[in-house]
């Protein structure tokens, strides 16, 4: 009698689990036939760690029919406006387009789209449907059309170079097109964290700052171990004020005066937000040149990789490009411009030129592939320096995510795997890397107090990212580094006397001000770091034009470049601030003499 009631509740339970889609067998499907996409109408939740981390999660709200997946809503705070938060839209669209999450991640904004993606199936199993069953439907696509039209100036990237560029050449009265290979714009513009170097400004005036555009020429020099084109530094340094009160005209103040590694005086300019709070310089100034974009009628087409730089008697007369769906996009102009970044996120390039940075990982975004190098190879174009790749001190492994620069120039210190300090942490990049990885282990830790967090947007997004971890105490600090207490708290002790004293009597940092942080005030941050590829100093050869030049040495006519595409800025080295002052110095000379 029990074996049968046993038997009866096993059918019981069968026929209960088959008829919710409670068997492994894919919901809304029958024995030979495909899924047919029946859901159980309602709304239901879901979340997932984007860009942000798990502290500030994608949270989406599905909406479904009997038949569909009807409309998806969402937040997304922690995800990085001009990347995760400008692919997100399109991504709503193709999943209702596919009834499907198992679709293609949103190029440049990978993390995004899978933390989109996972949110949006648990949204799914909460209504009972196995996501992994919802095969893409073949949407009605539209016929691809090709592209073909003619501007005054056509722009290959739009990154922090090829919009500040497209915006100098509106302002000039000139029609624009810039074709952009990712899905969404920025490029590593929107990966730069610290500010731009700038000397003989206003803010610094303001600030009773001490600069010049000398000091600045000779700080960049010796950065780049004296390898720097003379003539496009000098450019660069003379440029910058200027740039500064560009920027200032466009709405995007950075008013906020640091220092970075390797500079002898502040100069390192960043953006604030209204409480004061220093922001990231990348995505601050990303979102400001799309607008400043939008407003002036600039045509941006992206998913457009550009594969041919179009010539006519020795002159550049434009650009064609192949449309993700396989479209061909050419744009005839009067004038080009190269502004497609480096090659930081292509493995194959960097071994090629640099085999002993086999491994190391890369900030760079993923876009950043050296794609101009063959094009401009091509037609002739001269190039330099294309070994000087440099490696940045902290980087956190896990993902390539940068911890900026300024931190350090602030006050934070860094501290190795003993609880040591070991560097004068405003050394030169390519220094201060040697000096971690000559730690054990090749790694350190950065520190700073709750003085800085406050101050911070940079800060508090590490933190919600999981990079930084909050030690409220000295003791809960050398727990995580899983060192003695007395030993960190001697480090600590040792840098706040320097503070105090303005005399770094272990490292010889001279530079100290009122302002700089003496690591008293707990909580505590530290985040794990290591280096990782981080620059190209190489690339095109340009003139203090931006005309790029062909290997005798003359001009290409028509042809322009600009941002971390060429090479001559940094030489061997590259301080920090220094590349935001770049693509904005030679965006606009670019762009002004591509207008002529």
């Amino acid at each position: 009698m029990k074996k049968l009631l046993a038997l009866l509740v096993i059918l019981a339970l069968t026929f209960s689990l088959v008829a919710c889609g409670g068997t492994d067998k894919p919901s809304g499907t029958t024995d030979g036939d495909a899924q047919t996409g029946t859901f159980k109408a309602g709304t239901y939740e879901g979340e997932a760690a984007g860009f942000g981390g798990d502290s500030s999660p994608i949270k989406v709200s599905v909406t479904l029919s009997d038949e569909a997946i009807e409309s998806i809503e969402y937040t997304a705070d922690g995800e990085t406006p001009t990347v995760g938060g400008a692919a997100l839209p399109d991504l709503v669209e193709e999943v209702l387009a596919a009834q499907s999450t198992m679709i293609d991640a949103k190029s440049g904004a990978t993390i995004t789209s899978n933390g989109f993606f996972e949110a949006v199936d648990m949204a799914l199993e909460a209504a009972g449907v196995d996501p992994a069953s919802l095969e893409p439907k073949e949407t009605a696509t539209k016929d691809v059309e090709n592209i073909d039209k003619e501007v005054d100036i056509v722009i290959a990237g739009a990154g922090g170079a090829g919009m500040t560029a497209a915006i100098t050449a509106a302002q000039n009265g000139k029609s624009v097109v810039i074709l952009e290979k990712a899905t969404i714009v920025g490029g590593n513009s929107s990966y730069a964290t610290g500010g731009m170097n700038a000397a003989e400004t206003h803010y610094q005036a303001e600030q009773g700052i001490e600069d010049s555009a000398q000091l600045f020429y000779d700080d960049t020099m010796k950065g780049g171990h004296d390898l720097n084109d003379p003539e496009l530094v000098r450019t660069l340094a003379e440029n910058s004020s200027a740039a500064i009160d560009w920027l200032d005209s466009i709405g995007a103040p950075l008013s906020n005066v640091g220092q970075a590694g390797g500079a002898s005086t502040k100069r390192q300019h960043r953006p604030v937000n209204d409480e004061g709070k220093i922001l990231s310089v990348g995505t601050y100034l990303v979102e400001h040149l799309t607008a400043t974009c939008e407003e002036l009628g600039i045509e941006i087409i992206t998913d457009a990789k550009v594969d041919e730089i179009l010539m006519e008697d020795g002159k550049a007369v434009g650009l064609h490009a192949t449309g993700s769906k396989g479209n061909e996009i050419t744009v005839h102009a009067n004038s080009v411009i190269i502004a497609t970044g480096g090659f930081g996120s292509n493995p194959e390039l960097i071994t090629q030129y640099r085999p002993d940075l086999e491994g190391y990982v890369s900030t760079n975004a993923p876009s950043i592939t050296g794609d101009a190098i063959a094009l401009l190879q091509a037609i002739g174009a001269d190039f330099v320096d294309l070994e000087q790749i440099q490696i940045h001190p902290t980087v956190v492994q896990t993902d390539g995510s940068l911890i900026s620069e300024s931190l350090r120039g602030d006050g934070a210190i860094l501290l190795n795997k003993e609880g040591v300090r070991f560097c004068n942490e405003l050394l030169t990049r390519d220094v201060v890397s040697a000096h971690v990885n000559e730690q054990t282990d090749s790694f350190a830790w950065l520190i700073a107090d709750d003085v800085m967090a406050q101050g911070s947007t940079v800060i508090e997004k590490y933190v919600s990212k999981g990079y930084m971890i909050k030690c409220d105490t000295v003791a809960d600090l050398a727990a995580l580094m899983e060192v003695d207490e007395a030993t960190v708290q001697e480090s600590l002790d040792k840098w706040a006397a320097a503070v105090q004293n303005k005399n770094d009597e272990e490292f010889g940092r001279g530079e100290f001000d009122a302002n700089l942080t003496d690591l008293t005030t707990a909580p505590y941050y530290a985040v794990k770091i290591s280096p990782g590829i981080h620059h190209c100093m190489g690339g095109v050869k340009i003139n203090a034009n931006a005309e790029v030049l062909d290997t005798n040495g003359e001009v290409i006519p028509g042809l322009f470049a600009a941002g971390e595409v060429t090479g001559g800025v940094h030489g061997g080295n590259r301080l920090g601030g220094n590349a935001v002052a770049d693509f904005t110095v030679f965006g606009i000379i670019a762009g002004e003499n591509a207008s002529k």
